[in-house]
């Protein structure tokens, strides 16, 4: 078992209050952060994953985990960044310009973060110009792209362009998901993966950090 069982149960039930409360003792308890995060955190996510993929929760379980595990993420990044400790794995995600739907690229970002995974989080309707920014100021090792209308998918080509004319389009790998994507649309953009849900994007970012 996780040596934080109280904050592994209460991500897994999705009880924000019980998170903070839990994550503090840990702390007092004397627990590194980035333990507390790989022994109790992402276990307890991938729970969460499993337990989707299994059809026991369904996505309101998973925004209640993301909350619970967020709330437990306010107390330990300060601690993180005062004490010069980061993430292995950097990821930008964003919805695409043009789309405001932002649940599931929220859900994702969750369990990234769940995952052990530093997110940037660029929020829905971003434009292009700030995926570029977001590359070449934060230098992510992956790039997340989320449209749930068929009318803003190309916005997710587009995004692909600028980076490609930036010059910076090598450095990170891009993934695309949504409702209406596909895996035929991630290849026709030149996406290097796609997923239809949270926990297969999470997979999928594993593999390829793995991978590189």
């Amino acid at each position: 078992m996780p040596p934080s069982n109280d904050l592994y149960d209460a991500i897994l039930t999705g009880d924000a209050k019980k998170a903070r409360t839990a994550t503090q003792a840990a702390i007092d308890a004397g627990t590194a952060p980035l333990d507390l995060i790989s022994t109790s955190m992402v276990p307890a996510m991938d729970e969460v994953g499993r337990l989707f993929e299994a059809e026991e929760y369904f996505v309101p379980e998973l925004l209640l985990a993301g909350r619970a595990m967020k709330a437990a993420m306010e107390i330990l990044r300060p601690l993180m960044t005062a004490a010069g400790q980061k993430f292995a794995t950097r990821v930008v995600i964003g919805t695409v310009k043009g789309d405001l739907h932002d649940i599931g690229k929220n859900i994702v970002a969750s369990m990234l973060e769940g995952g052990g995974f530093e997110v940037i989080d660029l929020g829905a309707d971003v434009a292009p110009e700030k995926f570029v920014a977001a590359v070449e100021e934060r230098d992510p090792h992956i790039v997340c792209m989320s449209a749930l209308l068929t009318v803003t998918m190309p916005a997710m080509r587009t995004t692909i362009d600028a980076l490609k004319r930036a010059g910076v389009r090598d450095r990170v790998k891009v993934l695309i998901g949504g409702a209406p994507v596909t895996t035929e649309y991630a290849k026709e953009i030149g996406a290097d993966g796609y997923s239809d849900n949270a926990t297969g994007a999470v997979s999928l970012v594993k593999s390829m950090v793995a991978a590189a």
